[in-house]
């Protein structure tokens, strides 16, 4: 999954088992089980990523899933949002410390950036439910991307709740919400993603 990589994921595990448990950017309690837990039902997502493209990672936290596709995918050029200084202080230091020069830190909200950044795909895990995700996602991605929201079994009930977000995004044409599995016989259980596609203003 991470090839040569493999190395910067184990350094990565060990600062999020340490000075990220330290520092509260994760639980002490997920310490034992970042690989199953974390790492890798994140790595998979970027089997859905195509190559070469811009991505975004709205509200990043401790780099989940937005670090961990960048060390898996050096292709990509990845930046991750986040708007705590603490998290933001602990991303750009794992960055700086795993030598990842295909990684942007910035502090932010997403609602900060609208209509000054673009990205090709734009990705979230655990922060907020579908309908908010849309309204912040959505417009920060360029014609013909996409968004890629890391759900569990709720997904399908999410899009359902979600559609009048969705009418009100209509201007910047998101597609109907999927639900896509990414790891099948990598991971157990599969990571489940919401993808919107986006075909531009207009729809």
């Amino acid at each position: 999954m991470f090839g040569s990589r493999l190395p910067l994921a184990e350094e990565f595990c060990r600062l999020l088992a340490t000075e990220g448990v330290v520092r509260g950017v994760i639980g002490p309690r997920e310490a034992p089980r970042l690989w199953e837990r974390h790492l890798l039902n994140c790595a998979v997502v970027h089997e859905r990523i195509p190559r070469g493209v811009t991505v975004a990672d709205v509200g990043s936290g401790a780099g989940l899933p937005g670090l961990v596709i960048a060390i898996a995918r050096p292709d990509l050029t990845v930046t991750l949002v986040e708007p705590l200084l603490r998290r933001t202080s602990f991303l750009e230091e794992v960055v700086a410390a795993l030598d990842l020069d295909n990684v942007v830190v910035t502090r932010a909200r997403a609602e900060e950036l609208l209509g000054t950044r673009h990205f090709d795909v734009v990705t979230s895990r655990a922060v907020a439910p579908l309908g908010r995700l849309l309204t912040w996602c959505v417009p920060l991605v360029s014609p013909g991307g996409m968004m890629l929201a890391m759900k569990g079994s709720s997904a399908a009930g999410e899009i359902e709740a979600a559609a009048r977000e969705l009418r009100r995004l209509r201007r910047y044409g998101p597609g109907e919400p999927e639900v896509l599995q990414a790891g099948t016989g990598v991971v157990e259980p599969v990571t489940t993603l919401v993808r919107v596609a986006v075909v531009g203003a207009g729809g």
